[in-house]
């Protein structure tokens, strides 16, 4: 079975816009927490890795 998890941050925050993440054996997946049954994306580590940083840096994502 797949656990999800949502940002502790987003948890008690009142937050609508949130992300949830969950280990898919050696990918990680991303879905919205609002709208799970519209599925997921599959990550490898390395590239949600750079998502996170380059999220984190405020770039832009084509």
């Amino acid at each position: 079975m797949t656990t999800w998890r949502k940002s502790s941050r987003s948890a008690n925050s009142g937050q609508e816009n949130c992300v949830e993440l969950a280990r898919l054996s050696d990918l990680v997946g991303v879905r919205d927490s609002k709208a799970p049954e519209a599925g997921h994306l599959s990550l490898s580590a390395e590239s949600f890795a750079e998502l996170v940083a380059r999220v984190k840096r405020d770039e832009q994502i084509a």
